[in-house]
């Protein structure tokens, strides 16, 4: 018997769209298993998240183990650890999948060394021969692919890159799976005076959607000049339903904040779709961009590096070609 166990983030009772992905991979790995028995569950935590649960139920998921407690209102990577591992040692799940989200890479690490079981971080792809995984993922800083085997059957921590997997489907009512159960767990025990205590969140003025999570990333570079000019990057993400992105350059000048910083000393991205306006294309830049489906650059710079990976280059001025695409997408 293979069980997958995935980890649903959730954030003020809102499912993160990533966590699809990861229920999504965990499907795909039961149907690489073929015939033989597997079990897919999924567990959430956090508070007053019972609603949650139930629009999670069609997505192909065997049960659905809630831990709702007001202690688990605000992420806390000890109590969240506790309750994990000692779900995993009970079921005795083979595989876990958590997205590499902030919060999957902070919980991941702590997971694996409470479990003693190996760890595969920022996957691309995932396989399974033998109740052993089986993953891809990049190296030297975008550079290289790096096939990873898992050595023991047991509790295997697994990140995967966001947008690197298509998010589960919900299954239609008279199909298999049927829809999942929905199991409360004990949270009675909960460990008492944690070593970390939530204060506050602090939200970024302006920063509505994770970079590393949106499907349609316009991001600028030194070419903009000036925060104000981000005003027309806004307005494009807007019509192509994304979020406006930034190189570092444009960060450490200012003009956005470090939130939306996309690339090797930012975040890593893999959207459907990476606009690239004024940026040459550092190392950097490019490692966090390299898994991005299709890539569009616009640059004054016929020699700039972001033209070797782009799927479409743009040789002109970015305060001509733009508006140029929002009056075309405005029809």
């Amino acid at each position: 018997m293979v069980e997958v166990l995935v980890f649903l983030e959730q954030r003020e009772g809102r499912l993160k769209g990533s966590s699809l992905e990861a229920l999504g991979a965990g499907r795909q790995l039961l149907e690489e298993v073929g015939t033989g028995p597997g079990r897919l569950n999924a567990i959430l935590i956090g508070n007053n998240i019972k609603d949650l649960a139930e629009t999670v139920r069609c997505y192909g998921a065997q049960k659905i183990l809630l831990a709702d407690h007001p202690a688990l209102e605000r992420y806390n990577n000890r109590l969240y650890t506790y309750i994990l591992a000692q779900e995993v040692q009970k079921r005795g799940a083979a595989i876990i999948l958590l997205s590499a989200t902030a919060m999957g890479r902070d919980l991941a690490p702590r997971l694996a060394a409470r479990l003693g079981g190996p760890l595969l971080t920022e996957c691309t792809s995932l396989d399974i021969s033998d109740g052993l995984l089986e993953a891809t993922r990049l190296v030297y800083a975008g550079r290289l692919s790096a096939r990873v085997k898992s050595t023991v059957p047991r509790f295997q921590v697994v990140t995967l890159r966001p947008n690197a997997f298509p998010p589960a489907q919900a299954v239609g009512a008279g199909f298999k799976p049927a829809p999942a159960k929905v199991e409360m767990l004990d949270v009675s025990t909960l460990p008492t005076d944690p070593l970390t205590v939530f204060r506050d969140i602090i939200y970024t003025k302006g920063v509505k959607t994770d970079v590393s999570e949106a499907r349609v990333v316009v991001a600028g570079g030194r070419g903009m000049r000036g925060a104000e000019n981000f005003r027309i990057l806004e307005e494009l993400a807007e019509l192509l339903g994304g979020v406006v992105g930034a190189s570092r350059a444009a960060v450490d000048a200012g003009w956005r904040p470090q939130e939306v910083q996309v690339g090797l000393t930012g975040k890593t991205i893999s959207p459907e779709l990476y606009i690239a306006c004024g940026i040459s294309g550092s190392a950097q830049h490019l490692a966090g961009i390299v898994t991005a489906r299709h890539i569009v650059a616009i640059n004054k710079d016929p020699e700039a590096p972001i033209f070797r990976v782009a799927d479409l280059g743009l040789v002109g001025d970015l305060f001509e070609v733009v508006p140029a695409l929002i009056s075309r997408l405005k029809g």
